[in-house]
């Protein structure tokens, strides 16, 4: 399982395991897999959908702005902002 935690400079929103999360990246969305290569990228504006299980309905949450890293320890997604979709 995946590894990951969405923070906003208010609060810790959401961390956990996942299957997989797909990230909307400024390049276009990418799905972050467990022992995923390690990278670091600008967000844009759109939902971030946590798959709880290979083919499981999403839970989306929608973020606006910036950075989302993928290292060993799994994903973080700094946001300026995170809601509930």
């Amino acid at each position: 399982m995946l590894t990951y935690e969405l923070v906003t400079p208010e609060r810790l929103v959401r961390q956990g395991a996942a299957y997989m999360v797909t990230v909307p990246g400024v390049e276009g969305d990418f799905g972050v897999l467990e022992h995923h290569a390690p990278f670091m990228t600008v967000l844009r504006d759109g939902p971030l959908k946590i798959y709880a299980t290979d083919g499981a309905t999403p839970e989306l949450v929608q973020v606006s702005g910036g950075f989302a890293e993928v290292n060993e320890r799994g994903l973080t997604v700094l946001a300026e902002a995170a809601a509930a979709a």
